[in-house]
């Protein structure tokens, strides 16, 4: 089983990439899964049922997300109903929505899928590792490939999930930061890890957002503005190739995509 998770995808720049790219992706490296970080869609923050209506037709299966998630007041209904767009799932009880999913490839291949968010340098909400078990232990018995996107600040925190969870998991994505590392590997017991897997969107930027805006904000403490960005768009995520029969991870790669 051969999946592409496409890191944070911003605006509509990155929806763009992800319109041109991920068609390409599934021919020329025969991709038979898309995972998608989409929490900044909509502006650079947040996503609506439209714009992850918008993910699926350009070939996503499975919508991730992170903080930024409940940016969006219209995604909330849509995210109760839809298990396709996942929000972090140590989000308290009561949240909408769920965590976890279960969700068939086109050959009919069962793939679990784990959204969490950081603690550390984010927002205190319960603890990931505690939850991510329980979310494994939901899921297991329906599907031995299980992709978790671990929506974190610090690199630190992501590589201790990484070898708190080798051998229980098929692969650990980091996302949140934007920026790409270099860091990509399968750990000892079969499960792929990288800390971030980047950002889909404007490179000519600061993480997307326009350098100006960002540049001001720095300089001057005031608020301001963040648009995003329009120049250099790239896709940037890892490809994945996982035993669908042990449900390990047998490699680990880095994609890196212009947009023409």
């Amino acid at each position: 089983m051969r999946i592409l998770f496409i890191g944070d995808i911003v605006g509509e720049p990155g929806r763009r990439a992800v319109a041109d790219i991920v068609p390409k992706l599934e021919r020329e490296e025969s991709v038979e899964f898309v995972i998608a970080n989409g929490e900044n869609v909509a502006g650079g923050s947040g996503i609506t049922p439209a714009l992850a209506d918008e993910l699926f037709k350009s070939g996503v299966d499975v919508i991730t997300s992170g903080d930024h998630i409940w940016k969006r007041k219209e995604i909330v209904d849509r995210i109760a109903q839809d298990a396709r767009i996942l929000r972090p799932a140590n989000y308290p009880r009561g949240a909408a929505g769920s965590g976890s999913t279960v969700v068939a490839s086109d050959s009919g291949v069962n793939i679990g899928v784990i959204n969490l968010v950081g603690r550390v340098f984010m927002q205190a909400l319960e603890c990931p590792f505690r939850v991510v078990k329980e979310e494994i232990n939901k899921i297991k018995g329906k599907t031995n490939i299980i992709i978790v996107d671990m929506h974190a600040e610090a690199t630190s925190e992501k590589i201790a999930l990484g070898w708190y969870l080798d051998g229980t998991v098929s692969a650990i994505i980091g996302t949140h930061t934007h920026v790409q590392t270099a860091d990509e590997k399968i750990l000892p017991n079969g499960t792929a890890f990288i800390a971030d897997a980047g950002m889909t969107g404007p490179f000519d930027s600061v993480i997307g957002r326009t350098k100006e805006s960002v540049i001001t904000r720095f300089v001057t403490q005031m608020p301001t503005k963040f648009d995003t960005a329009a120049g250099d768009i790239q896709l940037h995520g890892v490809i994945v190739d996982i035993d669908e029969l042990t449900g390990r991870a047998t490699s680990i790669r880095r994609v890196q995509e212009k947009l023409k």
